[in-house]
């Protein structure tokens, strides 16, 4: 079954190929750190301007595929996708081509924020947020590290989260990425819904107002521990939701009453309230008093958190209610595959991609991507 897959592949990948060979491909080398990087000539005066770890093969073949389905302002755009090689047999390196933007919200939350900026940054990660939950993305690894700004105060979220296939559970072993703003529902192995997503961007709001991370846990049992020591212990009607090994460990944790908001956001850590009646701190804290709960029945949707008074100020049809990308089933493919199998999947869609842009196809206009029969 393996075989046939990637004969069936690899026949289309030679008409690819083929075409490929007939133009020109112009490129240049040039040396970042340690690291060689070939791109193409009409890319000049490149610098570095940040590293991070490389994704899995999976999730970059994922990430090429949502990205060029979904175009909303928050989001970040993909303008082009290539290759230095020249066959699949030589294929090793993918190029993606974003839009350039000034900085990460890390750094962003060094800053002093006044109300305004403040509120529009939450309410451009929320319409973000609901676009990728309209095309039935629920991402799940929020961070400020994945949300990029330009200095007009503009916001784009710079990836599409963990691939929906991806577990982690409080009695796992949890592998290296930042946990800091995973929900209670992620860290404890539960089922979870779109508002999982509400959660992290109340830990990102709160370490934009109090300068440092909220829940800085060294570990996932470190991190429920965070939680529940400034937020309380649940009720039992949550901890009945677990599983029995979690509830155990749960249960058997030292019970806390936690803190009011008032005392884990008090208004001395807020810039000073805006002329506009409704950009104050005890707006801005009520809201976070409706992200950061625990159990995400009674927590706050993507949608409420729109209306919210800290928030719909900036209230925009057009923004909010984009038409939902078409993402269709078969682009969400979790099957497993070896490497060799994404790497043909990869090469696939970097072929079709410069097939795209020689025939004229832009971003922005239908694809043929879109075409794909349901």
């Amino acid at each position: 079954c393996d075989r046939t897959f990637l004969d069936a592949q690899r026949a289309a990948l030679e008409d690819c190929a083929m075409n490929k060979n007939k133009r020109e491909r112009e490129f240049y080398s040039l040396d970042v750190g340690d690291s060689t990087f070939t791109v193409l000539k009409r890319y000049q005066n490149l610098r570095p301007i940040g590293s991070g770890a490389q994704g899995i093969v999976k999730v970059q073949h994922g990430s090429i595929l949502l990205m060029k389905c979904v175009n909303h302002k928050n989001i970040i755009g993909l303008l082009s996708v290539f290759t230095p090689q020249k066959s699949f047999e030589e294929f090793q390196d993918v190029y993606l081509v974003m839009e350039l933007m000034d900085a990460n919200l890390c750094q962003v939350i060094q800053m002093e924020l006044d109300h305004e900026r403040l509120s529009y940054l939450l309410y451009q990660m929320l319409c973000g947020i609901k676009h990728l939950h309209a095309a039935g993305i629920i991402h799940r690894d929020l961070k400020p590290s994945n949300i990029v700004v330009k200095s007009d105060c503009t916001l784009k979220i710079l990836d599409f989260g963990l691939a929906r296939t991806a577990a982690t559970g409080l009695l796992m072993t949890p592998y290296v990425v930042t946990r800091y703003y995973r929900a209670p529902e992620v860290i404890l192995g539960m089922p979870y819904r779109a508002n999982v997503d509400v959660w992290s961007v109340g830990c990102i709001v709160a370490e934009m107002i109090r300068g440092s991370v909220l829940f800085p846990g060294t570990d996932h049992i470190d991190q429920w521990n965070k939680v529940i020591e400034q937020l309380g212990t649940p009720s039992q009607d949550f901890l009945m939701k677990l599983n029995q090994s979690v509830r155990t460990y749960v249960e058997n944790r030292p019970r806390y009453a936690g803190y009011s908001f008032e005392k884990l956001f008090p208004d001395v850590l807020f810039p000073a309230d805006s002329d506009h009646s409704k950009l104050k701190a005890s707006q801005a804290r009520d809201l976070l008093s409706k992200m950061l709960v625990i159990d995400a029945s009674k927590r706050i949707s993507v949608d409420e958190a729109l209306q919210h008074p800290y928030i719909n100020v900036w209230f925009d049809p057009a923004e909010v209610e984009a038409p939902p990308p078409k993402i269709l089933d078969k682009l969400l493919d979790e099957r497993e595959h070896t490497v060799e199998e994404w790497k043909v999947l990869i090469y696939k869609e970097v072929s079709e991609w410069e097939e795209w842009t020689k025939n004229g196809v832009i971003r922005g206009q239908p694809s043929p991507l879109a075409q794909v029969p349901q």
